[in-house]
């Protein structure tokens, strides 16, 4: 299933929006772009062969690791693979839920969680609903 790219981008949006005020009002020196696919670059540096294996990916110094050094540098960047996403999905709605957990899940990064802690919430949250 293929979105448009404004399609997409609205999704990412309305994703981000559908955060707590209290988690956007902490966020900060964030930027979050798309991208189509991961670079050859990226892959090889993650140890991924597929470039459809990664949808999301954050890059910087996780808020929880902030401390008063942290000033005038460049923001930490998360990005969303669009191609991954939608090769994983058959419908609208289908994207529309995996972009909510993958941006979710790169927001969890920046707050500090590690990828084991993410999946651990993920799976509960999963087994709850």
């Amino acid at each position: 299933m293929k979105v448009t790219k404004e399609e997409f981008e609205e999704l990412v949006t309305d994703a981000i929006s559908s955060l707590p005020k209290k988690f956007k009002e902490k966020m900060e020196n964030i930027v979050v772009v798309i991208e189509s696919l991961p670079s050859q670059e990226l892959l090889m540096e993650m140890k991924i062969k597929s470039p459809y294996g990664l949808l999301g990916l954050y890059r910087g110094v996780p808020y929880t690791r902030r401390g008063i050094w942290y000033r005038n540098v460049m923001p930490d960047k998360i990005i969303i693979f669009k191609k991954p996403i939608e090769v994983r999905c058959k419908n609208k709605e289908e994207i529309k839920e995996s972009v909510r957990r993958v941006v979710i899940h790169e927001i969890g990064h920046y707050f500090g969680l590690g990828e084991a802690d993410l999946r651990k919430i993920e799976r509960e949250k999963y087994m709850n609903s």
